[in-house]
């Protein structure tokens, strides 16, 4: 019974020992006899008991490094805090067992030296302007190297940088002048806009008196030009009627017609001011001063001819 019981025991570790489940993005690495055999993939493997041994276990996944802070100095001779973040990928679990005894240290010094020597380059302004570009060159730099220890650099990112106090007051004092400046461009601006405004303003009314004024002058000439016109319509018509008139005597029965025109028109008169009552009407005694009256016209109808 003991012994079953110890052959039993001895199977179960014979078990244990020859298999081995890797889960995923995972890869083991196996010595036999002290030297490389294989590199264990996902799922279930078999290994020989006593004989090959697990001796690193890594993941495949993407994992985030946390570089520690360093400080730089820039090419202006700026002294700068800079702290960041690496992710890297173990693509070889062989290299990395044997490239280097420990890979996650070699990375990151090899960051941080990289970091340097990236900022260096550099002077401080470009350092908060181009942090793409140093992010970029410190991965190049990076990835070269960690092939050889069977790791793949993927990124780089800065987490902060920060100078040193009295380069953070002088920036902050030149961007208060930025700021002051800023605000007197705008308010000579503003200024400058509403002085063009009331320039505007000023050369819209002024157009606007001249073409009223242009206006009223244009309608004054037309309105004596209408005048002028009217006026010598009326001239040309009396002197048509005129003309007509005389002509119309020259013929037979006409000074007789003058002469009842005359006398119609002096009747009518008469007639017209005795209608008026504020009017005090003296009527001749004689009538033949009125016939006396017609026959003047009528002379000066006649002298009017012979002329």
């Amino acid at each position: 019974m003991e012994i079953a019981i110890v052959l039993l025991a001895i199977a179960v570790l014979f078990i244990i020992k020859t298999v081995k489940v890797v889960p995923q993005q995972n890869a083991w690495v196996v010595e036999r006899l002290g030297k490389y055999h294989a590199s264990l993939t996902p799922g279930l493997n078999f290994v020989v008991p006593f004989i090959d041994k697990v001796i690193q276990k890594h993941s495949l996944k993407e994992i985030p490094l946390d570089v520690p802070s360093q400080v730089c100095i820039t090419r202006d001779n700026t002294q700068l805090q800079v702290d960041g973040i690496l992710y890297f990928q173990v693509t070889d679990p062989k290299l990395a067992s044997y490239g280097s005894s420990n890979y996650i240290i070699a990375v990151t010094q090899l960051a941080q030296t990289s970091l340097r020597s990236v900022i260096g380059k550099l002077e401080l302004d470009k350092t908060f302007e181009e942090r793409d570009i140093i992010n970029a060159q410190v991965v190049a730099a990076i990835d070269e190297a960690a092939l050889n220890w069977g790791v793949k650099v993927l990124r780089y990112e800065i987490k902060d940088l920060t100078p040193p106090n009295e380069i953070l007051h002088a920036m902050q004092s030149q961007i208060t002048a930025d700021t002051a400046e800023r605000e007197k461009r705008a308010l000579i601006a503003a200024s400058e806009g509403r002085r063009q405004e009331q320039i505007n303003i000023a050369t819209g009314e002024r157009e606007a008196f001249i073409a009223r004024s242009e206006g009223e002058k244009q309608a004054v000439i037309n309105k004596a030009e209408g005048d002028a016109a009217s006026i010598m319509a009326v001239a040309e018509a009396t002197a048509q009627a005129i003309e007509r008139i005389a002509a119309a005597i020259q013929k037979p029965g006409g000074e007789q017609a003058v002469q009842l025109k005359v006398a119609e028109q002096a009747v009518l008169a008469y007639g017209k001011v005795a209608q008026d009552a504020k009017t005090t009407l003296i009527v001749p005694s004689n009538m033949t001063e009125v016939s006396g009256l017609i026959a003047s016209a009528m002379q000066m109808v006649g002298t009017g001819k012979n002329a």
